[in-house]
């Protein structure tokens, strides 16, 4: 069982990081092996609209784009379960993990009616960090966006599952920063509480995307 993670924050070692780091060791106890990509690391673009995953009679397997990307897109052919972590700016994934999912999924996807191309079927989970409280989360659309990105991996890979991590803490040091909404006190204490849960829950999903497919 090979299961890969793909970090969508520029943070290394922060709340989405962590998480994902969480998931693998999980997956790691249940006998799987495991890989974390910081799309921030490498070089790419997005889609460039080139459709020659939608040209008649291709054999592509992947996008057909060539840039660091490109291993990344084989490593995922390859493995038996795959984990997105992102934090959410401005409603929606970071900048370099929509990207990543244009390059991703695109391919993948038919505008005939027809099954997912991808050949075969794999676990799949989201994790989602954010500073949002969960209360707001249908209020401000992070619920759709959520029920569509779930919709979409189910679509082309099977079963996928979600983690929603809420009123993260941000900073070391609120004090530094124009931040008067939060209470950078109150938020250390969720971390040491309520993200200690999420990290535990991370664990526990890092268990089951290896246990079964």
């Amino acid at each position: 069982m090979k299961i890969i993670a793909i970090n969508g924050s520029p943070r290394k070692k922060w709340n989405t990081h962590i998480l994902l780091e969480k998931c693998l060791e999980g997956a790691r106890e249940a006998g799987a092996q495991t890989d974390i990509i910081n799309l921030y690391d490498i070089h790419f673009k997005g889609c460039t609209s080139c459709f020659a995953c939608k040209l008649k009679g291709n054999t592509l397997k992947k996008c057909a784009m060539k840039d660091d990307l490109e291993i990344v897109l084989e490593k995922i052919c390859d493995c038996d379960a795959l984990v997105l972590g992102s934090p959410i700016y401005f409603t929606s994934v970071s900048g370099e993990m929509r990207s990543f999912m244009e390059r991703l999924l695109f391919p993948y996807s038919s505008y005939e009616g027809k099954p997912s191309s991808f050949g075969k079927k794999i676990n799949t989970a989201f994790i989602y960090t954010m500073n949002a409280p969960s209360f707001a989360l249908p209020l401000i659309g992070y619920t759709k966006l959520f029920k569509y990105n779930r919709k979409i991996l189910k679509h082309i890979f099977g079963n996928s599952e979600k983690l929603i991590s809420t009123s993260t803490y941000q900073f070391d040091d609120y004090s530094k920063y124009a931040m008067t909404y939060f209470d950078g006190q109150k938020r250390l204490k969720r971390r040491e509480t309520v993200f200690t849960e999420d990290c535990k829950k991370a664990f526990e999903l890092g268990k089951r995307l290896s246990e079964s497919k």
